[in-house]
């Protein structure tokens, strides 16, 4: 329990870094003369809808991206950063009640936590400088791995999972290798929750252990990733408040 509150801590900090770091930018954009909008009703509806069926598992990256670009309601190449920082603290309340809640074992945890943060980091460092058209490509493969994996899931071809709440040494190697990629991939708008259910079910675990895991390495990455998205100013202020505001209560 004592790594589970070292754990729950860690994730407060995190967020608390990434509303100071908001709050700087913020005001070095006031100093600027330039002046924030506020969210509107729509950015809020959709921070609601998204973070509301993510808590289910079902993601919010790719159903945003998708608003996003729909509505025009972003520069492409502001998408990943307004998604990473917009959904970070939503998330960071999802994984603070799976953590807390879900038994799994706490040090295997960490460590694919660790290994999501340290691709993540390398991630978004990444992403925040790509070009416009990068960014394009790399969110149209996002949304193609998203649809790809709804379509499984709607097919039930989805394993069924096992009941273990840890992995054996050689299921742990690998899935440690898995959540890096994945955290890695993360800042470019690709989302960890199903592909991490899927290899982690195919691994032997129970598909609730993996929640905490799951959200745990993804609050973790958005808030630090946030942090360097925010810093390089590559991301949509009024969009990713709304996402905030609107995902918290969803």
């Amino acid at each position: 329990m004592t790594l589970v509150r070292i754990l729950l801590g860690a994730l407060v900090a995190s967020s608390l870094l990434l509303a100071v770091c908001w709050t700087m930018e913020t005001r070095r954009v006031a100093r600027r003369g330039l002046e924030r909008e506020a969210p509107t009703p729509l950015d809020l509806l959709i921070g609601f809808v998204t973070n509301f069926f993510d808590t289910l598992g079902i993601g919010s990256f790719a159903t945003t991206t998708a608003v996003f670009r729909l509505f025009r309601l972003v520069p492409d190449e502001l998408i990943p950063g307004t998604i990473i920082a917009g959904h970070a603290l939503p998330v960071v309340t999802q994984a603070l009640l799976f953590i807390s809640t879900i038994s799994v074992d706490p040090r295997q945890m960490t460590a694919l936590i660790v290994v999501s943060v340290a691709g993540g980091w390398i991630g978004a460092g990444v992403v925040a400088s790509l070009s416009r058209r990068a960014v394009q490509l790399g969110m149209g493969g996002a949304l193609l791995a998203a649809a790809a994996f709804m379509v499984l899931g709607m097919l039930g071809q989805f394993p069924a999972g096992g009941t273990a709440l840890a992995f054996t040494p050689r299921a742990f190697a690998l899935a440690l290798v898995v959540n890096f990629v994945l955290g890695a991939l993360l800042p470019l708008g690709i989302g960890n929750y199903a592909p991490s259910l899927v290899v982690f079910s195919v691994l032997g675990m129970d598909p609730r252990a993996a929640f905490p895991i799951m959200m745990g390495s993804g609050a973790f990455v958005a808030t630090i990733a946030g942090v360097r998205f925010v810093g390089a100013g590559r991301f949509h202020w009024r969009a990713a408040l709304g996402l905030t505001a609107g995902g918290i209560p969803g």
